[in-house]
């Protein structure tokens, strides 16, 4: 498949609405052709890439997180007339801030994402943390949307432990945080 030339005028506009109103497009409605690939990547730390370049302006960043779309493992840019792909080396989207709040008695989790997408952990938005077999490196996660999950920074995630309880759970110790209600293991010890 040939490579493809998004043109950003274009998305800029069919956008313009969803931005004044902070909301997000319905890229889960469109249904265009697949459109081929573009030299676009979301390496594993966060940054955007395209043609070997670095993306530096958040807002650009920001517009092409907001009609990303996830399908059978593979990320595309989505608009209403057509459907790119584009690389993804880990998750397509990086948690940098973490809010507490207390709710009807219950602690609730807020995640804001470097590209302004705010996500509160429960019953649709599970966290979940991947240890790699050998280093022992936790890698935290948290579902955002249309199957796309957000990584934890490393403050957020040390913000995160901080909060953690200890929990036996079938005879091995868990860290344990609590979010609207639910609980997620942050690991075992």
């Amino acid at each position: 498949m040939s490579k493809k030339t998004l043109d950003l005028a274009e998305v800029a506009g069919q956008l313009k609405e969803h931005q004044k109103t902070r909301s997000l497009p319905p890229v889960h409605l469109w249904k265009p052709d697949f459109s081929g690939d573009i030299d676009m990547q979301i390496r594993a730390d966060g940054t955007w890439w395209h043609e070997g370049g670095q993306i530096k302006r958040p807002a650009m960043v920001t517009m092409f997180a907001s009609i990303l779309w996830h399908e059978a493992d593979e990320y595309f840019l989505v608009t209403p007339v057509e459907k790119v792909r584009i690389q993804v080396e880990d998750v397509p989207l990086f948690v940098t801030e973490m809010k507490v709040e207390e709710v009807d008695g219950l602690q609730v989790l807020t995640f804001i994402t470097s590209t302004e997408d705010e996500i509160t952990a429960g019953v649709d938005h599970l966290i979940r943390v991947e240890t790699d077999p050998e280093t022992e490196e936790p890698s935290p996660y948290i579902m955002v949307r249309y199957g796309m999950e957000a990584r934890l920074n490393r403050n957020v995630f040390y913000q995160l432990a901080e909060l953690a309880y200890e929990v036996e759970i079938s005879g091995q110790q868990h860290l344990m945080v609590d979010s609207a209600g639910m609980q997620f293991s942050l690991g075992t010890f």
